[in-house]
C-alpha cells in the first residue's frame, strides 16, 4: 500500500510544485517529556511556552487547512503526555491532514487505541541502537529500550491494515556503528528508518533542540569522520538493495558535509536559504509560528488566531521570518533538507515519488519477546562482522 492516499499525493505535488503551499508542519504540542536525551535540548527551549487547549487547537488545523498543509508531525517533548491527543489527532484528520505521531515508547495501549481510532495510523518512534545499553544511555532513562520495543509490538498488533511505523534515529559518536543494524531491524519487521544527525552549539548561542554537548558525546572527533564517511555510504548501498532507509543520498552526503562542519548543499538551488515558510514550518506550544525548531522570530503570530491565513497569504509572516533564514548557517534536521530536495532536485525528486507510491505497511504483528530476540539475532550477526 502506498504511503499517502491518491489525494494527499496530488495536495503534495501541488506543493511540491508552486513551493508556495506548505505541505508539512511540526507541531510541538508539548514540552514535557519523561526523557533526558543527550542530544536534545527542547525541554528547556521550550519550558516558557503554554500549551493550547483543543478549541484553540480546532482553530489552528482548520487554518492550516485553508492554507493547504498536508502532513502535521505531532512532536514534543512526548507527545503522549497529553491526555487530549486523541482529540488532537481528530482536529487535523477532520480537516483533511495527514497526522503522524511521535512517542519514545510511552504510550499506553488505551491511549494508542484512542488515538488510532481518531484517525491516527502513522506514526515514528526514537530507537537508536539494538544494544540496550546504548540506546538506554543516549535516552537518558533506564528501560527506555524495553519500552520501545514493547510500544513496537503494540502498534504492530493495532494499527490497522497500511498503517506505517518509522523509527527516528539520532547519529551520534555512541551508535555510527549500530545504525545499519538498526535499519535491518525496521526492514525485517516491515518499519522505516530516517535519520538525524545530533545538532551542537554553544550556551551563548542557544538554538532549540541544539545539545550543548557538556560531556563532549554528539560531535564527531576529526578521527571518526572517514569512518563516519564509510557508514554512510553502507547505509546507501543498504537502501539501494531494498533495506528501509528512508533518506535519500543527497540527504546523507549533506549529513557527512554537517557534521565535518562543511558547507552542506541542499539549499544552494534556493539562493542558499530553506524553505521556510513557503514548503515548511514549526509551531510552538502555545500555537505561535516558527520557522523551524530553532529559532523564535520575536514577534507573536498564533496559528490559530482569525487573521493568520491573511497574515501568511500576505507574506507578513514570510518578512518576519526572513531575516532567520537568511543568516542561519544550515541545520540537518530530517524532514526540512529532505523536503527541500525533493522539491528542487529532480533525482530526489523521483526517489520520493517512487517510494510513496511503493510504500510498505506494517507486515504483521510481532509480540514483544519475538522482536526482543530479532534485535539480538541482528546485533549478533553485526558483532560477528567485527562491528561494537
Amino acid at each position: 500500500m502506498a504511503f499517502f492516499s491518491h489525494e494527499l499525493q496530488k495536495k503534495l505535488a501541488r506543493s511540491l510544485v508552486t513551493k508556495s503551499r506548505p505541505l508539512y508542519v511540526q507541531y510541538y504540542i508539548t514540552a514535557r517529556c519523561n526523557h533526558y536525551c543527550e542530544q536534545c535540548n527542547i525541554v528547556y527551549a521550550q519550558a516558557d511556552a503554554p500549551e493550547m487547549n483543543i478549541r484553540q487547537i480546532r482553530a489552528m488545523a482548520e487554518n492550516l487547512a485553508e492554507i493547504g498543509v498536508c502532513i502535521v508531525l505531532l512532536i514534543g517533548g512526548e507527545p503522549f503526555v497529553r491526555r487530549d491527543l486523541p482529540e488532537i489527532i481528530k482536529a487535523f484528520v477532520d480537516n483533511g491532514i495527514h497526522v503522524r505521531m511521535q512517542t519514545n515508547g510511552l504510550a499506553s495501549r488505551a491511549a494508542m487505541r484512542a488515538c488510532i481510532e481518531a484517525g491516527g495510523h502513522d506514526i515514528s518512534i526514537s530507537l537508536d541502537s539494538l544494544d540496550t545499553s546504548t540506546q538506554d544511555t543516549i535516552n537518558g532513562m533506564p528501560h527506555s529500550f524495553e519500552r520501545t520495543l514493547k510500544a513496537v509490538a503494540m502498534v504492530s498488533e493495532l494499527f490497522p491494515q497500511g498503517g506505517q511505523g518509522f523509527f527516528g534515529t539520532v547519529l551520534m559518536p555512541r551508535n555510527l556503528e549500530h545504525l545499519a543494524a538498526v535499519v535491518e531491524f525496521a526492514t525485517r519487521i516491515g518499519w522505516w528508518v530516517s535519520l538525524v544527525p545530533c545538532h551542537v552549539t554553544t550556551p551563548d548561542q542557544p538554538r532549540g533542540f541544539r545539545s550543548f554537548d557538556d560531556d563532549g558525546v554528539c560531535a564527531f572527533p576529526r578521527d571518526k569522520l572517514p569512518r563516519l564517511r564509510q557508514v554512510l555510504d553502507e547505509l546507501k548501498v543498504l537502501r539501494r538493495g531494498g533495506k528501509h532507509l528512508y533518506d535519500c543520498d543527497e540527504y546523507l552526503d549533506d549529513i557527512y558535509r554537517f557534521l565535518a562542519e562543511e558547507p552542506t548543499r541542499w539549499r544552494r538551488r534556493n539562493h542558499g536559504v530553506c524553505d521556510s515558510p513557503n514548503l515548511y514550518f514549526a509551531i510552538e506550544p502555545n500555537g505561535n509560528i516558527q520557522p523551524c525548531c530553532d529559532y523564535k522570530i520575536g514577534r507573536d503570530f498564533p496559528v490559530h488566531a482569525p487573521d493568520f491565513v491573511r497574515s501568511y497569504r500576505s507574506g507578513e509572516i514570510h518578512e518576519a521570518i526572513s531575516p532567520f533564514t537568511a543568516t542561519c548557517p544550515g541545520c540537518m534536521y530530517g524532514s526540512y533538507p529532505e523536503i527541500t530536495l525533493t522539491a528542487r532536485f529532480l533525482r530526489p525528486m523521483f526517489h520520493r515519488m517512487s517510494l510513496f507510491n511503493r510504500g510498505c505497511g506494517l507486515s504483521r504483528p510481532f509480540a514483544e519477546p519475538e522482536l526482543r530476540q530479532l534485535a539480538a539475532e541482528i546485533m549478533a550477526g553485526f558483532h560477528g562482522e567485527g562491528r561494537s
